[in-house]
């Protein structure tokens, strides 16, 4: 057997192998200098995560590269992907930084999690076979249950907790036991041979039609989608504010690599169907989570339903590669670069939304109800025309980078012939700008609740100004973001 041994080419996976032997030293460092030298874990952390940028540039070379038998594959998509998570985990860990200090949170443990779910997150992405992705999966997930329960001494945290491990268990059981009857149907486990196998007509379509409506509902859990979308409330809620900033942000994009690999690149032989499954579930999440958003006090709960709404928009985007049950490259790319696109932008948006909830916190206090954001304009009129800026770029007002994502992922779905979806689409986006523009209105309108002057680090301060500067740029120049989604795709399709 060991003759037949071939050593698998490692490079590919090189930014993996360098976080996982780093995650290890980050776990040593903090059981000999924790106690006193908290600052040393989070340091390796964004060390690490930069580190991983940096092998993962360079390596950048456009072409496609499987190792590990076909496990494992590097391609461009793959490296924009891993590159925007970076990006995101350290502006979490640099956004987050006073608020664990202030509660007690930033022990090594934290950051190790925050690592081993970026892993996961990594092997998702770069997943060209079914196993892969299921363990990317489990990886981040699990990863993301303890960091939801990382606050021991808070009922509100460990209940949180309990609602998402066990809606999680369920949902990557019925992953699962989808990926084991495609498995059945195609006797391949790799991305590319069930595409073949679906291609040549080789498989019990019956079957794969079956275990296609649970791979969707697995999908659908981890992109929040309703009806699946159950744990996103409660959890964004009870987490701390810094974990629940990561949960909303960068694993939206590993959950996009992992519905792109699935349904466009493995059952693009099943489009028909699954395009009908995302188009109910899109309707519904962004009619639900525009409705639902509007009844709410609590800012985490608010982000939480418009997180539904938007990965609604998303799979608007998704479901519209296919014109009449016809493949146009065309289309089709447009319809997944616009998709991807619209995640991008929500990630950005959402980074700095739960950058301004962490910045008007403090020691003891959390600001995360509406209320807390009244007058924001008399205390820093600059962090409220921020807030302002990301508040109208996800209502989709122009001309922000929110505006051009709505507006690409409509633009695809009519070309598809989804006219009436679009016109749906746009009425509930109407209908959430209302609660938009209530913060803008506490913000600007009315009298602040807490004259207290907001104190925090130049680092929170000069990060959520180029946040939120980012996406008015974005909006200004659009076409530069959208071109190197496409490019992307093009070159790893």
């Amino acid at each position: 057997m060991l003759n037949n041994f071939v050593m698998p080419d490692l490079y590919p996976a090189a930014p993996e192998i360098f976080l996982l032997l780093m995650s290890f030293l980050v776990l040593f460092v903090d059981l000999a200098f924790g106690a006193t030298q908290r600052w040393m874990a989070a340091m390796l952390t964004a060390v690490t995560l930069m580190g991983c940028a940096a092998i993962t540039l360079a390596g950048v070379d456009g072409q496609t590269v499987l190792t590990f038998s076909g496990m494992f594959v590097d391609d461009l998509l793959s490296d924009f992907l891993k590159l925007l998570t970076y990006l995101a985990v350290i502006m979490m860990l640099i956004y987050s930084r006073r608020y664990l200090a202030d509660r007690g949170l930033d022990k090594g443990e934290f950051y190790v999690l925050v690592l081993y779910a970026t892993l996961g997150m990594m092997v998702m992405i770069s997943a060209a076979n079914l196993l892969t992705m299921y363990l990317g999966l489990e990886l981040m997930s699990l990863s993301l249950y303890g960091l939801v329960a990382i606050d021991r001494d808070s009922p509100r945290a460990t209940e949180a907790a309990m609602k998402y491990f066990v809606l999680g268990a369920l949902a990557s059981g019925l992953l699962l036991y989808g990926m084991s009857m495609i498995y059945g149907a195609t006797g391949s486990l790799e991305i590319g041979g069930v595409a073949q196998a679906l291609y040549h007509e080789q498989a019990d379509k019956s079957v794969l039609v079956f275990g296609l409506a649970f791979l969707v509902a697995g999908v659908a859990f981890k992109l929040g989608l309703v009806p699946f979308h159950m744990w996103i409330p409660d959890v964004y809620h009870g987490a701390p504010t810094a974990v629940t900033m990561f949960i909303g942000s960068a694993p939206k994009l590993a959950a996009f690599a992992m519905a792109l690999r699935l349904l466009v690149y493995a059952l693009m032989g099943l489009a028909v169907e699954w395009q009908k499954m995302l188009l109910i579930m899109a309707v519904l999440s962004i009619g639900l989570g525009n409705l639902a958003a509007i009844a709410q006090t609590n800012i985490k709960r608010m982000l939480a339903y418009s997180a539904i709404s938007h990965m609604g928009y998303m799979a608007l985007g998704m479901m519209s590669g296919l014109v009449g049950g016809e493949l146009d490259p065309f289309t089709a790319v447009n319809a997944y670069s616009s998709a991807l696109y619209y995640t991008v932008a929500y990630v950005m948006m959402s980074l700095g939304a739960f950058g301004m909830v962490l910045l008007l916190s403090r020691a003891g206090y959390e600001a995360e109800n509406l209320e807390d954001f009244k007058g924001l304009n008399q205390r820093s009129p600059w962090f409220a025309a921020m807030m302002l800026i990301i508040m109208f770029s996800m209502a989709g007002i122009p001309f922000f980078v929110g505006f051009f994502a709505k507006f690409a992922v409509l633009l695809a779905a009519i070309k598809a012939g989804y006219t009436t979806v679009a016109v749906i689409a746009v009425m509930f986006s109407l209908i959430g700008a209302f609660y938009y523009l209530r913060v803008v209105k506490l913000m600007y309108f009315d009298a602040p609740v807490d004259a207290a002057p907001i104190k925090a680090g130049l680092d929170l301060r000069v990060l959520l100004s180029l946040n939120g500067l980012a996406v008015a740029a974005f909006g200004l120049f659009p076409d530069a973001l959208m071109t190197v989604c496409t490019t992307a795709l093009i070159r790893s399709l």
